[in-house]
C-alpha cells in the first residue's frame, strides 16, 4: 500500500512512542496531585509546554495544551471573541476566509447564532489566496477577531500570513492562524508570523491523535469553554493529557529540526508527481496554487470522472488517498474550498487529494503516478460505457 493520506493522519514516530511509554506506565501520576508520582508527572507536562514554546518561539505560558487541532480552534475563535465582545459589546463581528476549516468555520456560525455576532467571509483568488485588500475590505470598527488558516487542508495553498496579521493588527484587531496543516513542513514561530494565537494537531506530525496545542499571546483574553479544575493557567479545565502532551512536544520538535531539509526534498517530489499526473492524465487540472502551496499536497480533479469513483479504483491498486478533508467524509455535496475558488460543482465532485508525509519516496510517487492514469482512464471508460 502507498499512503497518500497524511493530510488526514499521520502514522506515530517511534521515538514519539518511546517518549510517552513512561507516562503512559510507570510514570502516570495526576499533575496536580501534591505527590511524587504527580510531581514527575508536572515536570514531565512543563519540559513539554517548554519543548513547544521553543518552537513556537513564544513563553511556555503561552502554550495551552488542548484534545486535538478542532478543540484548540474552537477555543481561539469563540474564546478569544467572547472575551473581547464582554470588554465590548459593540465587538459583534468575526472574519474568517472562504476556505476554513469547518472547525473555525462552525465556530464563527455558533457565535452568529447564539451570540449576536455577524461573520464576514473573507474571498479567495482562484488559487485560494486571501489578499490583503481583500481582507482590508471586510475590517470594521466592530471586528472582534480575525481567522484565517496558515495553509490550505484541500488544496494546500499557503496564505500570506505575516502580511495579513500586520493589517489586522493596524486595526486593533486580533488575529488567529489554523496551523494544523502547516506545522512541520513551514516555519511556524509566532513572532515572524505576526499572529496572536494558533492551532496545531498532533496527529498530522506523528503524535496520536487527541493531541493539540493553542498558542495564545502574553495577556490576550481568552473565555474558557470548558470549566472545571481551572488547568491550562484557567483556558482549558480537565486532568491533562500528559503523555499526549509529550508526544506532541516531540514530534513538533522532530518536524522542526528537519523542516527546511524535508520541506525542500518533498518539494521536488510533490512537483514531479504534479508534472506527471498532467503530462499522463487529459483534462486533468490542479487545484490551488502553483507555486505558494504545502511540499506536502497536490491536488487535482478529473473532469469527466466520479471523484469518489477514481478513489476506489486507486485503492484497488494500492493507493490510498482521499476526496479532500477528512472531515467532510461521506458528504455528497461538491467542497465548499472548491467553490470558492471557482470551480464549478459538477467539476468539484471529481477532486482527489494527494498528501504525503516525509518519508515517501520518489519511487512511491512514480507508482502512484502510473496508477492515476490508469484509474482515471478505467473511470471514464466505464462512464462512456454507461451512456
Amino acid at each position: 500500500m502507498i499512503f497518500l493520506d497524511a493530510a488526514a493522519t499521520t502514522p506515530v514516530r517511534r521515538e514519539v512512542l518511546e517518549a510517552m511509554w513512561p507516562l503512559l506506565t510507570g510514570e502516570f501520576g495526576n499533575p496536580s496531585s501534591h505527590h511524587s508520582l504527580g510531581g514527575a508527572a508536572a515536570t514531565a507536562l512543563a519540559d513539554a509546554r517548554k519543548k513547544v514554546a521553543d518552537v513556537l518561539g513564544c513563553r511556555p505560558g503561552e502554550v495551552t495544551f488542548t484534545s486535538g487541532g478542532t478543540e484548540a480552534d474552537n477555543l481561539a475563535v469563540k474564546g478569544m471573541a467572547l472575551a473581547r465582545q464582554a470588554a465590548d459589546p459593540a465587538l459583534n463581528r468575526v472574519v474568517i476566509s472562504a476556505i476554513e476549516h469547518p472547525a473555525v468555520e462552525e465556530s464563527a456560525r455558533y457565535l452568529e447564532r447564539f451570540h449576536g455576532f455577524s461573520v464576514d467571509v473573507v474571498p479567495v483568488d482562484s488559487t485560494g489566496r486571501v489578499t490583503a485588500e481583500a481582507l482590508a475590505a471586510v475590517l470594521v470598527s466592530e471586528t472582534a477577531l480575525v481567522s484565517i488558516m496558515l495553509a490550505n487542508n484541500e488544496v494546500g495553498t499557503v496564505q500570506p500570513v505575516a502580511e495579513l496579521a500586520a493589517l489586522a493588527r493596524q486595526h486593533g484587531v486580533p488575529f488567529h492562524t489554523d496551523a494544523v496543516q502547516a506545522a512541520g513542513w513551514l516555519p511556524v514561530d509566532v513572532k515572524s508570523l505576526g499572529v496572536d494565537a494558533l492551532s496545531i494537531s498532533g496527529h498530522k506530525l506523528g503524535a496520536p491523535k487527541g493531541c493539540g496545542v493553542l498558542f495564545v499571546r502574553g495577556r490576550t483574553r481568552v473565555e474558557p469553554l470548558v470549566h472545571g479544575g481551572g488547568q491550562e493557567r484557567g483556558r482549558r479545565s480537565g486532568t491533562e493529557n500528559v503523555a499526549g502532551a509529550v508526544g506532541l512536544a516531540t514530534a513538533l520538535a522532530l518536524a522542526h529540526n528537519d523542516q527546511a531539509r524535508l520541506a525542500e526534498r518533498v518539494t521536488g517530489l510533490r512537483d514531479g508527481f504534479i508534472a506527471a499526473v498532467l503530462e499522463g492524465v487529459p483534462g486533468a487540472v490542479l487545484t490551488g496554487h502553483p507555486v505558494d502551496r504545502l511540499p506536502s499536497v497536490a491536488s487535482f480533479c478529473f473532469p469527466g470522472t466520479s471523484g469518489e469513483s477514481v478513489l476506489l479504483e486507486l485503492e484497488r491498486q494500492g493507493v490510498v488517498c482521499s476526496s479532500g478533508s477528512a472531515c467532510a467524509a461521506g458528504s455528497d455535496a461538491p467542497s465548499p474550498v472548491l467553490l470558492a475558488l471557482g470551480i464549478e460543482a459538477e467539476v468539484a465532485q471529481t477532486a482527489v487529494r494527494f498528501s504525503f508525509d516525509s518519508s515517501v519516496t520518489e519511487a512511491d510517487l512514480d507508482a502512484a503516478a502510473v496508477a492515476v492514469r490508469a484509474a482515471v482512464g478505467s473511470v471514464r471508460t466505464l462512464g462512456s460505457a454507461s451512456r
